[in-house]
């Protein structure tokens, strides 16, 4: 995938009998990602312009360029889709895409490294970093009070681990 491409949501199934998709948008504000076309596959070979996107249960509902079936929607479950980076907002300076985050070196905040920024997972709670380093994955919730600096042009982020409760090494 271009490097200048965000992640911006997945096709989750068909939706209905004419070719819908179900969508599941990353977008702070979900319909959104209709603004950002065209979208892209990982890979770039294909693009595809949404029309029609209108919220639904679960996420939103929308038609593809070039899909026409529901079995040619179902085809592209789970497929992501990505916009170009110019085709999004600009975001405030304590904001980040999760793509500028990963890779970045962790350090603590006495400035030993802790390793690197891997993955950014959200399950519904608010955003978990996962840091990789020493051997083990360090999960953390990334909140100013956890993560107060990130520093982009340095390609690193400060992280202040929450103690651990005695009792819970190991776990």
């Amino acid at each position: 995938m271009a490097a200048d491409r965000i992640l911006v949501g997945a096709v989750a199934g068909a939706f209905g009998v004419r070719g819908e998709v179900r969508l599941k948008s990353f977008c702070a504000v979900p319909e959104a990602i209709a603004g950002y076309g065209p979208l892209w596959s990982p890979d770039g070979a294909r693009s595809f312009t949404l029309a029609g996107v209108r919220p639904i249960p679960g996420g939103l509902a929308a038609r593809l360029s070039g899909v026409a079936t529901r079995e040619q929607a179902e085809a592209l479950r789970g497929l992501t889709l990505h916009a170009d980076r110019a085709r999004l907002p600009a975001l405030p300076d304590d904001e980040f895409y999760h793509a500028d985050l990963i890779g970045l070196t962790a350090v603590d905040t006495g400035g030993a490294v802790l390793g690197r920024v891997q993955a950014i997972h959200n399950h519904g709670a608010g955003d978990i970093i996962e840091v990789q380093g020493k051997g083990r994955a360090l999960l953390l919730p990334f909140t100013r009070a956890v993560v107060p600096t990130v520093d982009l042009t340095a390609g690193r982020i400060v992280v202040d681990p929450p103690e651990e409760t005695p009792g819970e090494e190991g776990r």
